[in-house]
């Protein structure tokens, strides 16, 4: 005999009652007892679970093959630096200084910095970054990056996604391949200081993957925490208040995804809610730079740079696998004389305790660091800076910085041509770049794919070779 409570239970209203398409309402409407009669003959085994639990893909994952780094940090010296004036020394542009050189159809522009041996390795460093010389027998340096076309838009959205269409950036790869150490911070996390670089969003987009590997923008140019991270609290709604409304709108889209199908923006929409709410306690200590002491502050310089960096730590200690941070500001048409030094002072002083904040803690081994632009300078002068030159842009040479993380310390690798004009040995493309940066997370970068539109993309599109021999 049917109970009473068996009754209310048969004839309550349930939530997704609410929610019926034109097609189901005819269905139920004109076609309810033939409905009946099969769901009775199917039985109650195929109904999915109103609420079924789904494991988060943001959860760690093990690298396929073995990996030398856990975290990379992007230092990305966007407006694309001189590689004549910092690492690349060409005693041949001082010889020809204001001849024309033969098939460059400009004036020889020799370098106004004097470069000089460092370290064991006796790698030749330019003057403008002194304490960064200090160091060199912990850095890589590639002279031989080259990229696809000099323009700065377009190359830096190629230097952080691998493509000049829209394409997932680096970060949102590497996220997709390893998950987020700590579930109650983004993984991705990219700290540009001000208004948004050329190319904007791109830069750290997720494109065609899930929403969730996109990368959380921070301008780290305000004052306060809350300006950091706007509306990181919620002056209203208590936690567990929040809480409870996530779970409804989580329920809600499940009977919308059983109903209809999943709709990857939404579940986009809901992912960012998840970690906007779950950011409220983790990230108000991540950004607070406060809690660093006074010694350390002026260590990393107490300047905007300097700040990046120290977050960029702080973040790294926290498990972020993914730290993009903007150093821009080397766009020398002109007074390179004068703008280069007063650039590289603001980089040179962070980076270095950077990397001894690093060593000290125990993070240098598994943090690949990575400095470098979009593309290189011409050799020549450039014809617009008048009595104060600086230099063109430069597609076929430049070069980038690594160090950590697996990289052998002490080491040039490849060369460009006695100018400087163009890679010539062990040449260096992007693809190159990001296919290296893959392996030393345990990747071949030819097989972490992922599917769309009947396609299998990846970050180096269709070439990319490692450099095995930077690899310790």
């Amino acid at each position: 005999m049917q109970t009473e409570n068996h009754y209310e239970q048969e004839h309550a209203i349930h939530l997704e009652d609410h929610f019926l398409t034109r097609r189901q309402f005819l269905q139920r409407a004109g076609m309810g007892f033939g409905a009946l009669s099969l769901a009775a003959l199917f039985g109650e085994g195929l109904v999915a679970p109103a609420c079924a639990q789904t494991e988060s893909s943001l959860m760690p994952k093990k690298s396929p093959l073995p990996a030398k780094a856990k975290h990379v940090v992007h230092i990305f010296a966007q407006g694309a630096p001189s590689h004549v004036d910092t690492w690349d020394p060409k005693p041949a542009l001082t010889r020809m200084d204001g001849k024309e050189i033969p098939n460059l159809n400009g004036m020889a522009m020799a370098s106004p910095f004097k470069f000089s041996k460092k370290g064991s390795s006796g790698i030749e460093v330019s003057e403008v970054f002194p304490q960064l010389g200090e160091m060199v027998d912990d850095l890589c340096v590639i002279r031989s990056m080259y990229t696809d076309i000099p323009a700065h838009e377009i190359a830096t959205i190629m230097m952080n996604t691998g493509s000049r269409l829209v394409r997932p950036s680096l970060g949102s790869w590497v996220l997709y391949g390893l998950g987020s150490q700590n579930q109650n911070m983004p993984g991705f996390i990219s700290l540009r200081p001000g208004g948004a670089p050329p190319g904007g969003t791109s830069n750290w987009q997720s494109a065609f993957l899930p929403g969730m590997y996109q990368g959380v923008s921070i301008n780290t140019k305000v004052a306060t925490l809350s300006q950091l991270i706007e509306n990181i609290r919620n002056p209203v709604t208590p936690l567990a208040e929040q809480r409870r409304q996530l779970d409804l709108v989580h329920q809600l889209n499940e009977i919308h995804s059983q109903n209809l199908q999943k709709e990857a923006q939404l579940e986009s929409r809901l992912e960012a809610f998840e970690m906007a709410f779950k950011m409220q306690t983790e990230a108000t200590d991540a950004f607070d730079l406060t809690r660093e002491s006074p010694a350390m502050r002026t260590l990393y310089g107490r300047t905007a740079q300097g700040n990046q960096l120290l977050i960029a730590r702080r973040l790294l200690e926290r498990g972020v696998r993914f730290v993009q941070v903007w150093a821009g500001g080397w766009d020398h048409h002109q007074d390179l004389e004068e703008r280069l030094p007063e650039r590289a002072k603001e980089i040179d002083q962070p980076l270095a305790a950077f990397i001894q904040d690093l060593k000290q803690r125990g993070l240098f081994e598994e943090t690949l660091l990575v400095w470098g632009g979009e593309f290189g300078r011409k050799p020549t002068r450039d014809r617009n800076g008048g009595d104060n030159p600086g230099r063109d842009h430069n597609a076929k040479a430049f070069s980038t910085v690594l160090a950590g993380g697996g990289v052998r310390g002490g080491l040039t690798y490849g060369a460009t041509d006695e100018y400087g004009m163009a890679a010539v040995e062990n040449k260096v493309h992007v693809h190159d770049l990001h296919a290296t940066i893959l392996a030393l997370l345990g990747f071949d970068h030819k097989k972490l794919t992922y599917r769309y539109n009947g396609r299998d993309f990846r970050l180096t599109e269709t070439s990319g070779e490692i450099l095995k021999p930077i690899i310790a």
